[in-house]
C-alpha cells in the first residue's frame, strides 16, 4: 500500500520547498527578470492532481482561507510600511491621479465590460472591477529595483502600495449588495458597514498599533531586543490588529493597514527592522498562497474559458494603459514613463485574494467570479511576465554618483604592491579572509598610498532620508553590490571600504561577502560604520541631489 501524507508532512514539505526553491532561485530571478510567481505556480501545478497528485486544495478549503486571509492582512500591512511619507509629499498630485482617474475608473471601466460581456448583476461586477483594478506588489517588487526605472518607480511604488486599501471597500460594500446577500440591505446596514469599515477597523489597528509601539520602546530601553525580532514583533502587531478589528466586528484587513501606518509614523526603527528581515518572510507566505492556487484552482480559468470570458481578459488587460495614459497626460512625466506606469499595473495575488473574499463569505456568485479572475490573472503573469524577462536583457543603467578617481588608484596600487607596508596594512594584507576593517587600519592604507574606496551601502530607506554621505564616498545598491561596483569601474584590487549604519554591520558585512565572491577580494566592512567615521573625526558632505 502506498504511503499517504499526513496534512502535517503536507503542509511541512511545501513550506520546506518554498524556502528552498525562492532562495536558491532569488539570484535567477533578479537578474532574468523572470517572476517568481511563474515558477510558483508551476510548482503548485507539479505538486497538483495533473501532476505528482500530492497537492489538492479545494475552493473552500479551511487551508486556503486561512493562508489567504493571512496574505491579504500581509499585504496590506506590508503595503503601509512601504509608504514613504517624503515621496508622497513630493509626489502627492500624482498618487492622486493614479487612485482617483486611475485606480477608479479603471475599477468602473472593468466592472461596466463585466456587465455588458459576462451578464453579470451589478454588485458582482462591482466586485470583479475592483478586485482587476488592484496591482500586485509580488509581481512588480522585481521591476521596482531595476536601476532604469526612473520617474515612473514612484509613481507604481505608490499605486501598489495604496490601491489596495482603496479598492477593498469597495469589495466589501458590494458583497452586501449581492442579490443572495444574507444581510438585506438597508440604511441602517449601510450606517452599520461604514461604522465597521471606516471607524472600527482603522481604530483598531492605530490602537493595536500605538500600544505595540509604546511597549516595545520600553522593553527597548530597559532590557534592549534583537534587531530580527523586532521584524518578528512587527508581523505580531499586524496580526494582532487583524485579530483586534475582527472581534469587535470591524474590518481586519483594514486594521492590518492602519497598524502599518501607524508603525510608519511612529517608529522609524521598527519599520526599517521590518524592511530589513520581515519582508521577506511575508514575501515567502505570499509565495506559498501562489503554490496552493496553482495545484488546480487558477487553472480552472483557462479550463472554464469561452469567447466571452477571454475576450473581457483581453479587453481588461487593454484597458489599464488606455485609462491610465489619459490620466497622465496632465503629470508632469516623460512619455516613456507614462507608458511604464500605464502598462506594467499587473493583476496577481492581490486580485485574486480580493475576490476570494465573497467565495469565503459564501456568496453564489463567488465562483464565477473567480474563474473569471483567475483566467485574467494568468494572462497577466504571461504577458506581464514576459515583459519584464524582455526588458531584463534591455536594461540602463542607472546614472550612478561620481565615483572617486580611480585610474590614480590603479597606479597608486602598481606602485604600492612592493613597497613595504605598515603594519595595519600588513595584517591586512595577511588576513585576507578578513571581512572587516577598522578605522586605524583604514587611515593607515590611505597614509601609505594604497587605493581606498569608500562605498556606501546604507539601506534604501535609509539613504533616502539621510542629507549626507562620507566624503568622497561613492554609492553602491546592497541588493546588488558586485553590479554597482562594475558599474562603478571599481577596480578589483582596490580596498573597497563599506559601510551601514547597522548594529554589526550586517549590511555592509553581506555587500563585502558578495564582492569577495565576485572577485573584489580587498573588499571590508568598516567596523562600527557610519557612525565610527564620524565619531573619529573624519570629514562628511552633504549628498548630491539625485
Amino acid at each position: 500500500m502506498e504511503p499517504v501524507l499526513s496534512p502535517l508532512v503536507l503542509a511541512l514539505a511545501l513550506i520546506g520547498a518554498v524556502i528552498v526553491i525562492a532562495s536558491l532561485l532569488s539570484g535567477l530571478v533578479e537578474r532574468s527578470g523572470i517572476p517568481q510567481v511563474v515558477i510558483f505556480l508551476a510548482l503548485g501545478a507539479v505538486a497538483g492532481p495533473a501532476g505528482l497528485g500530492a497537492l489538492d486544495v479545494p475552493l473552500g478549503s479551511p487551508l486556503l482561507q486561512a493562508v489567504a486571509t493571512l496574505s491579504l492582512a500581509l499585504i496590506l500591512f506590508t503595503d503601509a510600511l512601504g509608504i514613504d511619507r517624503r515621496e508622497l509629499r513630493a509626489h502627492g498630485r500624482l498618487a492622486l491621479v493614479l487612485l482617483g482617474p486611475g485606480t477608479l475608473l479603471s475599477a468602473g471601466l472593468f466592472a461596466w465590460l463585466a456587465s455588458w460581456l459576462l451578464h453579470l448583476p451589478a454588485a458582482a461586477a462591482a466586485i470583479l472591477g475592483a478586485a482587476l483594478a488592484s496591482t500586485d506588489p509580488v509581481l512588480l517588487r522585481g521591476f521596482l529595483r531595476r536601476p532604469d526605472l526612473g520617474p515612473a518607480r514612484p509613481g507604481l511604488r505608490l499605486e501598489s502600495g495604496l490601491n489596495d486599501v482603496v479598492l477593498l471597500p469597495i469589495v466589501l460594500v458590494a458583497m452586501t449588495l449581492l442579490p443572495h446577500s444574507a444581510t438585506p440591505f438597508d440604511g441602517r446596514v449601510l450606517a452599520s458597514l461604514g461604522l465597521d469599515l471606516f471607524l472600527l477597523g482603522p481604530a483598531a489597528g492605530v490602537a493595536v498599533g500605538l500600544v505595540g509601539i509604546a511597549t516595545l520602546d520600553l522593553v527597548r530601553r530597559r532590557l534592549g531586543v534583537r534587531r530580527d525580532y523586532e521584524s518578528l514583533y512587527s508581523l505580531g502587531v499586524c496580526f494582532a490588529a487583524y485579530a483586534a478589528a475582527e472581534s469587535f466586528h470591524g474590518s481586519g484587513f483594514l486594521a492590518a493597514f492602519a497598524a502599518g501606518l501607524t508603525i510608519s509614523a511612529f517608529d522609524v526603527e521598527l519599520c526599517d527592522c521590518f524592511r530589513e528581515y520581515g519582508e521577506t518572510t511575508a514575501e515567502l507566505a505570499l509565495l506559498l498562497t501562489f503554490v496552493l492556487l496553482g495545484s488546480s484552482l487558477i487553472w480552472t480559468g483557462v479550463a472554464s474559458a469561452d469567447l466571452r470570458s477571454l475576450a473581457f481578459a483581453v479587453l481588461v488587460l487593454m484597458g489599464r494603459p488606455l485609462v491610465y495614459s489619459v490620466a497622465l497626460l496632465g503629470s508632469h512625466l516623460d512619455r516613456r514613463s507614462r507608458w511604464r506606469i500605464a502598462w506594467f499595473g499587473p493583476r496577481g495575488l492581490s486580485t485574486l485574494l480580493l475576490v476570494l473574499l465573497p467565495v469565503f463569505a459564501g456568496a453564489p456568485e463567488g465562483e464565477a467570479l473567480f474563474r473569471v479572475a483567475c483566467l485574467v490573472v494568468l494572462l497577466s503573469v504571461a504577458v506581464h511576465g514576459g515583459g519584464l524577462v524582455w526588458m531584463g536583457g534591455a536594461a540602463t543603467p542607472a546614472a550612478q554618483p561620481a565615483p572617486l578617481p580611480l585610474a590614480p588608484l590603479q597606479a597608486m596600487a602598481a606602485t604600492t604592491a612592493t613597497a613595504a607596508p605598515a603594519p595595519a596594512t600588513a595584517h591586512l594584507e595577511f588576513n585576507n579572509g578578513s571581512e572587516e576593517i577598522r578605522i586605524d587600519e583604514v587611515k593607515a592604507l590611505r597614509e601609505v598610498g594604497a587605493p581606498v574606496v569608500l562605498a556606501d551601502v546604507r539601506r534604501e530607506a535609509v539613504w533616502l532620508e539621510s542629507p549626507e554621505i562620507v566624503a568622497g564616498a561613492v554609492r553602491i545598491d546592497p541588493q546588488q553590490p558586485a553590479d554597482s561596483a562594475r558599474r562603478l569601474g571599481l577596480p578589483q584590487d582596490a580596498w573597497i571600504v563599506l559601510y551601514c549604519t547597522c548594529p554589526n554591520e550586517e549590511t555592509s558585512g553581506r555587500a563585502a561577502r558578495d564582492l569577495k565572491r565576485r572577485g573584489y577580494t580587498r573588499a571590508r566592512a568598516l567596523v562600527g560604520g557610519m557612525d565610527a567615521w564620524r565619531d573619529a573625526g573624519l570629514p562628511m558632505a552633504a549628498k548630491a541631489a539625485s
